[in-house]
């Protein structure tokens, strides 16, 4: 009986178990990154070097040589990814984390959490392709391996560009939609189960993924550890997915950005 009594008080205080577990991870992940996210220089140094805007859009250009990966450093910068997009994501993903608890409170306190693990597994498949693009970038002397940004502006002017067409395309409007609005997809896809709720929360950071994800690859433009790009990133995506008609700014934020790939390309053309 004490053990029911036990399990009852926890699930009258899920959603205050499962919002203070997202906090920690976001706190946790943000400290991680300020420290340097394990690559020898803090985040707070970096911003320092590159600038608000970073290197690249500064026009301070940072060729370099060629660098050598390690398993072990490629590791750390995994790491480092997933951990950026756990302070970025999880905060604009936190009410549907607790809209799906409060639909399965009856069943387990588990249940959001382990949405909230589904969702972040998306996340954490995403840091593998963005380690391995940023490793590729580091071979070809594309990519400061000390700051983290572009060393071409040509590519990060088509970089800026083609996230700024994107964000005017169909497929980013219907995944955006979802995020805003996720309710009919928990509803109808609601089944029960602990595989049910990571699966559910496989299936809306596949949406999630959909709508940001080349917001996130801008970071290579502005400096993967620029702490002005990261909060301006996170600020941006969790206005557009829940304010009231933040879904609006898709495509002046769009503009803005092919605009600035452009008058990034259009200096480098004319001081070249």
């Amino acid at each position: 009986m004490s053990d029911v009594r036990l399990t009852d008080r926890i699930l009258r205080h899920d959603r205050r178990i499962v919002a203070a577990a997202l906090f920690l991870a976001v706190a946790v992940a943000a400290k991680f990154i300020l420290a340097g996210g394990g690559t020898g220089m803090s985040a707070i140094g970096m911003t320092a070097h590159t600038g608000p805007a970073g290197a690249l859009i500064a026009g301070t250009p940072d060729m370099i040589s060629p660098m050598h990966w390690t398993p072990r450093y490629a590791l750390v910068i995994f790491v480092m990814w997933w951990l950026m997009m756990v302070a970025m994501m999880v905060p604009s993903a936190a009410p549907t984390i607790l809209l799906y608890g409060a639909l399965n409170r009856s069943r387990s306190v588990a249940a959001p959490l382990l949405f909230a693990f589904g969702y972040l597994t998306i996340w954490a498949a995403f840091s593998v392709i963005a380690t391995a693009s940023q490793g590729m970038l580091a071979a070809l002397g594309l990519i400061s391996p000390m700051f983290m940004s572009l060393a071409t502006p040509w590519l990060g002017a088509a970089m800026l560009v083609g996230a700024g067409l994107y964000q005017l395309t169909p497929l980013r409007a219907a995944c955006l939609n979802h995020c805003r609005g996720p309710v009919e997809a928990l509803t109808r896809h609601r089944r029960t189960g602990r595989a049910a709720a990571f699966r559910m929360g496989l299936l809306h950071g596949g949406f999630c993924l959909g709508c940001c994800w080349a917001l996130m690859a801008l970071l290579f433009v502005g400096g993967v550890m620029n702490i002005w790009w990261i909060i301006g990133i996170t600020l941006y995506v969790a206005v557009e997915k829940l304010v009231p008609g933040g879904n609006r700014l898709a495509r002046p934020m769009g503009a803005t950005l092919v605009l600035a790939g452009l008058s990034l390309l259009l200096q480098n053309f004319d001081a070249g």
